[in-house]
């Protein structure tokens, strides 16, 4: 793993986070609190869409059949903080892509969470909370993969295929290092992920915390290899013009100066 390559350029987000984040203005439907400078939603119900596929972003636990992840425990936290209800849409990527994309509204969910990228693309048709993790893009593979130790000398071998879902930065960032001929499509991360341990294909770009997310939910048949291809930032995505951008964003700077982002961090991607 990576974590503390990861680790150094988190610690820059975080501190930019708390510094740059603008307090929240009231709004339509948002009053402002007495005290602490954020908003009190009056107990109004958010709607989050997740995947429930996104280890450890949001999955569901076999041992309970309950979603839990890292976007389960922050918006608990935030919630708790403006005073709302976090809801949980379990919604298919290909939907929160549509509504990135523009061909869809969003009208089933307040804000998109899932590991989204920010892209200028996708901010034409969505507003972006700050950024709240730092990634890098990286090869997850088998962890007994001797063939190839990063993607210039698994470029150099003819026939080896690729999983990544579409729609997502990783499938472009896929095609353009291994050729589209070479992927293997799937409508999950978990999917993928089952995929390459059996066998069925050899490799995948994977963000790098969510790869730690799955080595640690598959000791010992897991690795990320090689060096980063890409370096991006998430954000929850809201429906243009919303009014949950700014008290939110006001949340997540809170949670930073407090330190609750960055033991969300190590409960959620601990160091191996």
């Amino acid at each position: 793993m990576k974590t503390r390559t990861f680790w150094g350029g988190w610690l820059a987000l975080s501190m930019a986070l708390a510094a740059c984040t603008p307090a929240a203005t009231p709004t339509a439907g948002v009053a402002t609190s007495a005290g602490g400078g954020l908003s009190d939603l009056g107990g109004r119900t958010i709607r989050i869409a997740v995947e429930n596929a996104y280890n450890p972003f949001n999955y569901i636990d076999e041992a309970t059949g309950k979603g839990v992840g890292y976007d389960y425990d922050l918006f608990a936290d935030v919630c708790k903080r403006l005073n709302c209800k976090a809801e949980f849409v379990t919604t298919s990527w290909d939907t929160i892509v549509a509504v990135m994309g523009g061909t869809s509204s969003a009208d089933t969910f307040d804000v998109a969470a899932d590991g989204i990228t920010i892209t200028d693309e996708r901010a034409q048709h969505v507003d972006f909370s700050t950024p709240y993790i730092a990634l890098q893009q990286q090869l997850l593979v088998r962890a007994d993969e001797s063939r190839f130790t990063d993607a210039a000398s698994a470029k150099a071998i003819a026939g080896l295929k690729y999983g990544a879902q579409p729609g997502t930065t990783n499938y472009d960032l896929t095609a353009e290092t291994f050729g589209e001929g070479n992927i293997q499509a799937f409508d999950q991360y978990g999917l993928i992920v089952q995929a390459l341990i059996n066998g069925d294909i050899d490799a995948m770009l994977i963000d790098n915390v969510a790869g730690e997310g799955y080595i640690g939910a598959n000791p010992d048949k897991l690795k990320l290899i090689g060096e980063p291809l890409s370096s991006e930032e998430l954000g929850f995505a809201f429906p243009k013009g919303s009014d949950l951008v700014a008290p939110i964003n006001a949340a997540l700077a809170a949670m930073k100066a407090d330190g609750s982002l960055d033991a969300l961090y190590a409960k959620w991607f601990p160091s191996n």
